[in-house]
């Protein structure tokens, strides 16, 4: 029972982590049709100046100023960049996002080095919220649940309950009506990808020390928030918060338990021997595979429901 509360409040922890990155790629996404793939590069400034911001002021700055300086790096992409190559169609934004992933990476690496950096839980929130178990519940995690489920009741209200949120829903469909009613319809579409990339910059500044920050970093989070992305269902904010607490969930519980799929055959009266090529795959143990489920998922989501969970498009 112990490993069972464990594992669900650890892939509860991930799993938000995974939402609060994954959302802002959604948001591009079903607004302006862009699938940005520098999202994680982004993710990966937030921790960067979240490290530098907190070294002289302290963490409470950073978790202000650098959200927002990756929303003023995702503006300036938008404007100087995207909007330029927007006309040339959906490869040309592929291959532009694409291109600025390594001009990212190759510029971390050349400022800071390849080594990780030492951005730490900051000394007011390291220490146990609660004991269950016997074990300690770090309140790190705790203050990471709570910012998740804030900017995702944030969302929720920007976009279901103002009248900005009404603006940019309707530039998505009618841009050229919302343009006649005097509304400037490339502006709405710079707030959105920046908001997208403020919230990717939100998730480097608290899952930078909850992980680790390193110049490959977005290499490690990039692929697994595709997946979310996709398997939620491309443009559903409610399908990419359900595959987040998913993917979560399978993740850290394939970790900690020591099964194969040979043994779930047992209770049927199959016996599996590691003798031939299918039973050495069944016979191998869950945590090694465990980081390949959630792309497994993928591909079978992409073969029998191709909108993903909650998705109103195509993949």
């Amino acid at each position: 029972m112990e490993i069972v509360v464990g594992s669900l409040l650890n892939g509860l922890v991930y799993g938000m982590l995974l939402f609060m990155l994954a959302s802002g790629l959604t948001l591009i996404f079903s607004m302006m049709g862009v699938l940005n793939f520098a999202h994680a590069s982004i993710y990966m400034l937030g921790a960067y100046f979240a490290y530098e911001i907190s070294r002289w002021a302290g963490f409470v700055p950073a978790l202000i100023l650098a959200p927002i300086l990756c929303g003023a790096i995702g503006a300036a992409i938008e404007i100087w960049g995207l909007r330029r190559v927007h006309h040339n169609g959906h490869i040309a934004e592929l291959l532009f996002t694409f291109g600025l992933v390594f001009i990212i990476q190759r510029g971390l690496q050349m400022i800071w080095g390849m080594l990780p950096m030492p951005y730490r839980v900051p000394p007011a929130l390291d220490f146990a919220l609660f004991t269950m178990y016997g074990a300690n519940f770090p309140a790190y995690r705790g203050f990471m649940l709570l910012v998740s489920a804030g900017m995702l009741l944030a969302i929720y209200l920007l976009l279901k309950k103002t009248r900005i949120g009404l603006i940019i829903q309707a530039a998505l469909t009618h841009p050229n009506m919302v343009s006649a009613l005097g509304h400037n319809v490339p502006v709405v579409f710079t707030t959105v990808f920046a908001g997208g990339c403020l919230l990717a910059g939100l998730a480097g500044v608290i899952g930078g020390n909850y992980l680790t920050t390193e110049s490959s970093m977005a290499d490690a989070m990039g692929p697994i928030v595709f997946v979310v992305v996709v398997f939620g269902g491309l443009g559903s904010l409610g399908g990419c918060f359900v595959a987040s607490i998913i993917m979560g969930m399978i993740q850290t519980f394939a970790v900690v338990f020591d099964y194969t799929l040979g043994d779930l055959l047992v209770p049927l009266g199959v016996s599996v021997g590691g003798d031939n090529l299918l039973g050495e795959i069944l016979t191998v143990p869950m945590a090694r595979i465990g980081p390949l489920l959630p792309y497994a998922m993928m591909i079978l989501m992409l073969l029998f429901r191709p909108r993903g969970l909650l998705g109103t498009r195509d993949t």
